[in-house]
């Protein structure tokens, strides 16, 4: 049997290869740039996610504008509370509110609005509260600071003094708080001489140290008398 030639024209060939490869490379052509854009976006994005770094308040006037605008938010609260004002707090406090007390009761933002139309609730008589610390991520921003709060005690008013951890969110163009949480310092009663009742929940010292209202541990022992014996 003879063998079957099979005549192959070469240049016809090198065409249709040179053929597929150029379709091929049109093919992933677009892929490569969708994945170099999605790289760039990555990296791009990455830092708006990190850590960022608190904006303290300053101890002069000018105070930077995320302390500035946090504080009026929490003015608001405060002339809320002062003035009954239930609209003045559904303004502040987002409805899915969560307020965890010194004393670890939780409410929601209807019991604390609930709370300012009855007497004899323990709902606050008045209540300050000064922004220290504030920190953006979006539109979440955490704020720490201090409050002084006086409440009607079993024995006559009482003022609380302490720090608090605030969550806001922002909602469109506006701030409401969706989470907040205090911690006590200092509790003294108005109508008694001053004794100073610390947490005792924790002998821990502050995170911050707060002029005024908290000087860290009281374990520095006081000097001893002259002759007395070491």
């Amino acid at each position: 049997m003879r063998p079957v030639r099979i005549s192959v024209d070469k240049r016809k060939t090198r065409r249709l290869v040179s053929w597929e490869v150029q379709s091929y490379k049109k093919m992933i052509h677009p892929f490569h740039k969708f994945s170099l854009f999605l790289l760039s976006a990555c990296v791009v994005a990455t830092p708006a996610f990190g850590q960022q770094a608190p904006v303290v308040a300053a101890s002069t006037t000018s105070q930077p504008p995320e302390i500035k605008q946090m504080q009026h938010l929490e003015d608001q609260w405060d002339d809320a509370l002062a003035r009954h004002d239930q609209y003045g707090l559904e303004l502040v406090l987002a409805p899915q509110f969560i307020d965890i007390s010194s004393a670890g009761d939780v409410t929601t933002r209807n019991q604390q609005i609930a709370r300012i139309f009855l007497k004899d609730n323990g709902a606050p008589a008045s209540l300050h509260q000064k922004v220290i610390t504030v920190r953006m991520y979006g539109d979440i921003a955490i704020v720490n600071g201090t409050y002084t709060l006086q409440k009607h005690g079993e024995g006559g008013p009482v003022e609380e003094r302490g720090v608090f951890s605030h969550v806001f969110q922002r909602v469109r163009t506006a701030w409401q708080c969706i989470n907040s949480q205090r911690t006590l310092v200092v509790e003294e009663s108005l109508t008694k001489p001053k004794t100073h009742k610390k947490n005792s929940a924790s002998n821990a010292e502050l995170p911050m140290h707060v002029p005024g209202l908290y000087q860290g541990s009281e374990a520095v022992a006081s000097p001893a008398p002259q002759g007395a014996k070491q």
